[in-house]
């Protein structure tokens, strides 16, 4: 293969903070290794720091933007803010291959029509639902009131205008659907039910390209768990966990609930919360001393590196109990690649990252009392949560490292070129 000049965009440079940035830089290192050169341009909110930098061992270029979301409906179309600079990249750096993976918010979908512009191929991955949905799509199961089995994944203004109010822009979504179709060669998804999604709203997929997992480079040490257990009180403790971005979308409110209902058959039952304390106390920790479970929650704070794994190590069931469309739900890999069984959401792709009843549960977070059987089944049944742990860490080994997801791409890239 021809060695190719490719730029993989995405509005995030921190690949602490989100799933889709962690996967660009491990592309663009898979890219590397095959003989590509692959930058990213990327953006950030502070003026000082919009200069190129080495991250990872990849070179980003940082665009100064930053703006009141409010008017992201907007900008999100065009931002003049990087018009310029981004132009002066593609001029310099001259990409055969622009891939956009994250542009919603600040580098915007005048990038595409700026990239087709400049010569290069172009494509996008949706990663979420922003290319239809003004924010996380919330509303398409009905809620509790239709037990979350309603599936209206269509966005039109009776559902939108009184969600968005004045954030509404009634042009938007017309728009990006004509900027796809016209500047993008290739247009892939993240899950199927994603792609189901965007098919809903007029937005072509020509393929499904799942996320992926860079392995550790080496297991975290039995030392580092026995740590982890024993600063946090947590020896001789069964836990249940929860990580990434803390909203009560992901279903907080409704873990809170299960594990009051667990509590009575566990008594040695902890809950680890991983991602930031200051939102769960702020969101969250009243309602744990309503239920009376508040002794039952040890919020982690936000961890990276060793301690991560050694709080994903010591994990007897992994939870992701979302109630909004979780496009894919990258935390279920990192938990699978820990050999953890995961009980999931019923909504997005998580039933297409686990396997129900092989490699995990899947149940309907609406359902408090199912979804904490499903836990319950698998916390009294130790063999079986082990087993199914494994078949976890089979299937991810299997199905979603970096490399099939590199090879994919590059897939994709030739035949964008070809088109």
């Amino acid at each position: 293969m021809t060695a190719m000049r490719i730029l993989l965009l995405n509005d995030l440079h921190d690949p602490r903070i989100g799933s889709s940035v962690r996967l660009c830089y491990q592309l663009a290192r898979q890219f590397a290794a095959a003989g590509h050169v692959a930058e990213i341009v990327s953006t950030t909110e502070q003026a000082a720091d919009s200069t190129p930098v080495e991250i990872e061992g990849v070179r980003v270029h940082r665009l100064h933007s930053a703006y009141n979301p409010r008017w992201r409906s907007w900008v999100s179309l065009d931002n003049p803010r990087v018009r310029e600079p981004l132009a002066r990249i593609y001029r310099e750096f001259r990409p055969d291959i622009v891939h956009a993976h994250l542009i919603h918010t600040h580098l915007s979908y005048a990038a595409l029509t700026q990239a087709r512009a400049a010569g290069a191929a172009v494509l996008f991955t949706a990663h979420d639902v922003m290319t239809f949905c003004h924010q996380k799509l919330t509303c398409f199961h009905g809620g509790p009131e239709q037990r979350g089995e309603l599936r209206d994944y269509r966005a039109y203004w009776q559902k939108c205008l009184p969600c968005q109010r004045l954030r509404w822009n009634p042009m938007r979504n017309r728009a990006i659907r004509r900027v796809l179709e016209r500047d993008v060669q290739r247009i892939s998804a993240v899950s199927h039910e994603l792609a189901r999604a965007l098919a809903e709203n007029r937005i072509r997929v020509d393929r499904v390209l799942h996320n992926a997992l860079e392995p550790q480079a080496r297991p975290v040490s039995a030392e580092a768990v026995d740590r982890f257990r024993r600063e946090r009180g947590l020896e001789g403790m069964q836990l249940i966990a929860m990580g990434g971005r803390l909203h009560e979308q992901k279903g907080v409110f409704q873990l809170l609930e299960m594990l009051q209902r667990l509590a009575g058959r566990f008594p040695q039952l902890r809950l680890l919360v991983l991602g930031k304390r200051d939102v769960y106390e702020r969101e969250f920790a009243q309602r744990a001393r309503e239920l009376g479970v508040a002794e039952r929650i040890v919020a982690t704070g936000w961890l990276e590196g060793e301690e991560l794994q050694a709080a994903l190590e010591a994990v007897d069931v992994f939870v992701t109990p979302s109630i909004c469309f979780d496009t894919f739900g990258m935390v279920n890999l990192e938990a699978m690649e820990h050999a953890k069984p995961v009980v999931a959401t019923i909504f997005g792709g998580s039933p297409e990252v686990v396997e129900d009843g092989v490699s995990g549960l899947i149940r309907n977070p609406f359902d408090v009392e199912a979804f904490s059987q499903a836990i319950a089944e698998l916390l009294s049944d130790p063999s079986r949560a082990r087993e199914y742990g494994q078949a976890g860490q089979v299937r991810l080994h299997n199905r979603f490292r970096i490399e099939r997801l590199a090879a994919e791409c590059l897939e994709e890239y030739q035949r964008a070129r070809g088109s």
